[in-house]
């Protein structure tokens, strides 16, 4: 295992949002929801929750609403093969709330006094999370963002960055590398004070992140680590020789 990754007295704590209904990967994986792919003969999420073990943490939350028993029902043999050293919990949703509705959701189930990491179920990021740590609460950070440089970015969308603070989210589409939203933050529950008043349902970057951007002025985290996202089937058949290269051993 990786060095334990602590803020001040506390073990650093991880959201993982894998209640996505996964419609573009569907004509490939239509019987569970997308985080349970099979890639290398496990459910992908194994190698997501295997690396997060790895490196340090102690206790994940599953923010989880599409067939939410299978994604339990899967995790029971690999929280049994790690107990005692990582703790695993389930944030159900009944009905879609969103990514932020997922991730406050969550954060109510951690009940988290200090800074906490979230990342996306479908995506493997390598990066150094006690360096992103670190910088985040040296900034004095409300959230830091990672972000890496792609060769296309149209899938995305980018991010336009100042003085390593995120000034901009760009609109999918626009075409060529760029530097992109990886999909892992660090936030302080504080940071949902800034979310929508009128509803329980809404999206973290369009609706918390975008219309705030100017007072949240998140932090830029530069990475080049490994990344893949297997939110569509291009991408999906790339993650076994993926895994092979820079999952950890099983």
């Amino acid at each position: 295992m990786g060095e334990a990754l602590v803020v001040g007295s506390k073990p650093m704590e991880a959201i993982v949002l894998a209640g996505g209904l996964g419609t573009r990967l569907r004509p490939l994986v239509s019987d569970r929801p997308k985080v349970l792919a099979a890639v290398g003969g496990r459910p992908f999420l194994y190698w997501v929750l295997a690396n997060l073990a790895r490196r340090g943490f102690t206790r994940i939350c599953l923010a989880i609403g599409y067939l939410s028993e299978q994604v339990i029902e899967a995790c029971v043999p690999f929280a049994r093969s790690r107990s005692g050293t990582l703790e695993i919990i389930y944030a159900v949703e009944e009905s879609p709330r969103g990514t932020g509705g997922a991730i406050a959701g969550a954060l109510e189930a951690l009940r988290p006094n200090s800074s906490v990491f979230v990342l996306n179920g479908d995506t493997y990021v390598d990066l150094d999370w006690n360096e992103m740590l670190r910088q985040h609460v040296g900034e004095e950070a409300l959230l830091s963002i990672a972000v890496r440089t792609v060769p296309e970015r149209s899938r995305y969308g980018s991010v336009t960055v100042n003085a390593d603070r995120i000034v901009a989210f760009g609109e999918k589409g626009a075409r060529g590398p760029g530097l992109i939203n990886a999909g892992v933050y660090v936030l302080e529950p504080a940071l949902f004070d800034f979310a929508p008043a009128t509803s329980t349902t809404y999206s973290f970057e369009a609706d918390l992140l975008a219309p705030n951007i100017a007072q949240i002025a998140p932090c830029a985290y530069e990475t080049q680590a490994p990344f893949l996202d297997i939110g569509i089937p291009e991408d999906y058949a790339l993650a076994p020789a993926f895994i092979a290269e820079h999952g950890p051993a099983e």
